[in-house]
């Protein structure tokens, strides 16, 4: 049986307004009535609400002073404030305190349900309209799937299917988010036949206006246009790391006030799905085997200890003098939040720069926090979990204050990352010696073992631009959800790794990532 709502009303005059109370109460509502503030704060302790009708111009405790209280105390209880008065700074405060609604008197019942279905069945409604609009698109997505996708249309199908995942996580019928899931399963699975297909022949092209645009190439590509187009204005390269589109489309609402969108598209990053190599060759503007071969002394192998990202910023300066970008330049990584705040302090520093580098760092160590601490791991549970984590960092981050000072600069900028990240749920066997590295979504060396049939295969890493340290190195990719694990203390691995957020592989998530130029207002 479903719960009857529970609605306190305060008001000085509470008895003149039986006839509204008995009419909400005929349509299924209890109601508590009470006459001042303090009144409704006693309740408010002691019994559980759904709504709180609240007038303005109580004697005594007034309704701001009220509202303010029971914010304090259930900051999500939702409140409507009734009043008399129309001044702007009687709404602004009321407003500021999170009001749900409010109403101006004299209100007549109909007034009042609507108000108390738009706070209380709101929420439903809205739930019950995307899973309708989901169910009608359910269809197109599957027609889109079974057909021949290029990678436009691949980016389009993803793009709405990480939309209905933020829709849909907010329904209450866990059987459509289940089907959202299986077409998102079924889309990465007809994903990695695509990249297996397609993506030795992308690699070894270079003008070919149907290939999609790779790590190594998005810089050349559109930072000349970019800082032409920019009229003088300072240029910013904003690289977040570890981003995945979701967690993009959940942030970048944060910054509409700042910016408006000139430019909201993807790119691919490249294999494997990892910092050493997908933002090695972003900065480069070369592929890995590439920077191995012509600047080896800024490239770092897998068995080599420290950081494999540690000569970016002179891989940036290369790429910058070969196409031409003239006038001064920086960067800057930051991998803290005292570096970040060093960062902010000190950022008017970069005035009269052409182009400002920021590599910021923090998603990738949420990311590894998920899988070592347990603390993190209940905060970010699944997909949602992790977005709303994500998009609780930001809004009190560094990272949003240098946003704030690049729109303060007029400034264009360029919002993208390296690659993505998967949460990994099927466990695949791998055997290899002792100098085969340690990432879950992709292993290189010399005598690696496992079903071919289980994993995207690489004999031949010159012909997707990788590395070769000996002629017997292969190397192998995971695909969709899949992770390796070693045959040694194989079931303590999987227990540890399995529900972690990993990158390296194959997948929508880990290679579709967000591409974004904002201009300041």
């Amino acid at each position: 049986m479903t719960r009857q709502p529970h609605i306190l009303w305060a008001d000085d005059e509470i008895d003149i307004l039986k006839s509204h109370i008995l009419f909400l109460e005929g349509k299924d509502y209890k109601v508590t009535g009470v006459n001042s503030g303090n009144e409704a704060i006693e309740e408010i302790e002691k019994t559980a609400f759904d709504v709180v009708f609240l007038d303005e111009n109580m004697p005594g405790l007034n309704g701001i002073k009220t509202l303010q209280i029971i914010k304090d105390m259930r900051p999500h209880l939702p409140v409507i404030m009734i009043t008399k008065s129309e001044e702007e700074h009687i709404m602004e405060e009321a407003i500021g305190s999170k009001i749900s609604d409010y109403l101006i008197k004299p209100v007549n019942p109909n007034q009042i349900l609507l108000a108390v279905k738009k706070v209380l069945d709101g929420k439903r409604l809205l739930s019950e309209k995307a899973m309708l609009d989901y169910q009608k698109e359910f269809r197109e997505i599957g027609i889109k799937l079974m057909g021949r996708m290029d990678i436009e249309l691949w980016y389009e199908v993803y793009n709405r299917l990480v939309f209905w995942d933020i829709e849909l996580r907010n329904s209450e019928d866990q059987s459509m988010q289940d089907i959202l899931n299986m077409q998102f399963e079924d889309a990465n699975r007809q994903f990695g036949k695509f990249i297996e297909s397609n993506y030795e022949s992308w690699v070894g092209a270079s003008e070919d206006p149907g290939v999609p645009l790779l790590s190594h190439r998005v810089l050349p590509s559109i930072l000349p246009n970019v800082i032409t187009g920019a009229n003088g204005r300072p240029v910013y390269l904003v690289v977040i790391d570890n981003l995945r589109l979701d967690q993009w489309q959940t942030i970048a609402p944060q910054l509409k006030d700042l910016f408006r969108t000139k430019e909201n598209k993807s790119y691919l990053s490249i294999l494997p799905t990892a910092t050493q190599y997908a933002r090695n060759a972003l900065f480069a503007g070369m592929m890995p085997a590439d920077i191995h071969r012509l600047t080896p002394e800024y490239w770092r192998s897998e068995e080599d200890e420290g950081s494999k990202n540690q000569f970016e910023k002179e891989l940036l300066n290369s790429l910058l003098n070969r196409i031409g970008v003239e006038g001064k330049t920086s960067y800057h990584k930051v991998t803290n939040l005292a570096a970040g705040k060093k960062l902010a302090d000190s950022f008017h520093e970069t005035k009269g720069e052409t182009l400002t580098t920021v590599v910021y760092n923090f998603v990738d160590m949420l990311s590894h926090a998920r899988t070592d601490m347990d603390v993190i791991k209940e905060l970010a549970d699944d997909e949602a979990a992790y977005r709303s984590l994500t998009l609780t960092w930001f809004e009190h981050s560094a990272l949003k204050e240098l946003f704030e000072k690049m729109a303060e600069n007029g400034g264009r900028v360029i919002v993208t990352t390296d690659h993505g990240t998967v949460r990994v749920k099927n466990e695949i066997k791998v055997k290899g010696d002792r100098s085969t590295n340690s990432n879950l979504r992709y292993k290189l060396g010399k005598n690696l073992g496992y079903n071919a049939d289980e994993v995207f295969e690489c004999l031949d890493p010159e012909k997707f631009g990788l590395p070769r340290p000996n002629l017997s190195t292969g190397y192998v990719f995971a695909r969709d959800k899949d992770f390796f694990v070693y045959p040694n203390n194989y079931h303590q691995f999987v227990k540890y790794f399995k529900d972690t957020f990993q990158h390296g592989g194959v997948s929508l998530e880990e290679m579709v990532v967000p591409l974004a130029i904002l201009d300041a207002k």
